[in-house]
């Protein structure tokens, strides 16, 4: 039987990164050895641990998941966890960069796993430094379209939810719900990665642990300790805090 992958996690949500070790776990092919929710501990943790491969978030703060990648050791293969939907997925396939898409379906991932067992016994792998590079190129020449469903799960399978009936998404729980003004659905993308997924000028970070869509929005009021208290449309007058360090971009975005 072949030695297990050993596998460290980059994600700066830490919904996301319990998610997928928990998706390695159940292959039994996997070992994981460790998880990071940034760069500078990425880089230190990697240097004491080592690794296979790397599953790597590509919007994360500070440093992107690509940037990081350049600074990874020649010897670590690398896989990016995202959420650009499929329109986008091309540029990945053209230059031979694994990818699995959000939410991570199980037979991706035994797909991605095929791949990387391969490449671990295949000297003449391809240069990673470059199949990055042109990678950042594809897509800076092709950005993503902003979603206009999300998909979410039911006793039944998956369905599509219209981004615009969302009135915001709260992280709670340890888990992302989209409120509609109908219903609670849990979605399986972190605040971070719905930020990239979604239009900005709709959805707006004011807590976080919430991304309000602007267009519902019906009133704003001071809260103590210079935050905000925003009241939702609709007949539930939804309240939402708005953290002191997001209350000017709110103000900029209803040009207040």
């Amino acid at each position: 039987m072949a030695a297990r992958l050993r596998a460290f996690l980059v994600d700066d949500e830490p919904l996301a990164l319990t998610r997928l070790a928990r998706l390695l776990a159940a292959t039994g092919r996997v070992e994981v050895v460790g998880r990071a929710g940034d760069a500078a501990e990425t880089l230190a943790a990697l240097a004491r641990l080592g690794a296979d491969v790397v599953f790597l978030d590509i919007h994360m703060p500070e440093m992107s998941g690509l940037e990081l990648a350049e600074r990874l050791s020649q010897g670590i293969a690398i896989v990016f966890t995202t959420a650009y939907d499929q329109h986008a997925l091309a540029a990945f396939e053209a230059n031979a960069v694994d990818y699995l898409l959000k939410p991570i379906e199980r037979k991706r991932l035994d797909r991605a796993l095929d791949k990387l067992e391969r490449l671990r016994d295949d000297p003449s792998r391809a240069d990673t430094t470059a199949i990055l590079g042109r990678l950042a190129a594809a897509l800076r020449a092709a950005p993503a379209p902003f979603a206009e469903r999300l998909p979410f799960r039911t006793r039944d399978g998956i369905q599509l939810l219209d981004v615009m009936t969302v009135t915001h998404f709260i992280a709670r729980d340890r888990l992302t719900h989209a409120v509609t003004p109908t219903g609670d659905h849990v979605v399986d993308f972190g605040l971070t990665d719905l930020e990239a997924k979604l239009d900005p000028a709709k959805f707006l970070r004011i807590h976080r642990a919430t991304l309000v869509n602007v267009d519902h929005v019906a009133e704003i009021q001071p809260w103590p300790g210079g935050r905000l208290l925003v009241r939702l449309k609709g007949a539930t007058r939804t309240e939402l805090e708005v953290s002191r360090d997001r209350v000017r971009a709110l103000r900029e975005r209803l040009g207040l």
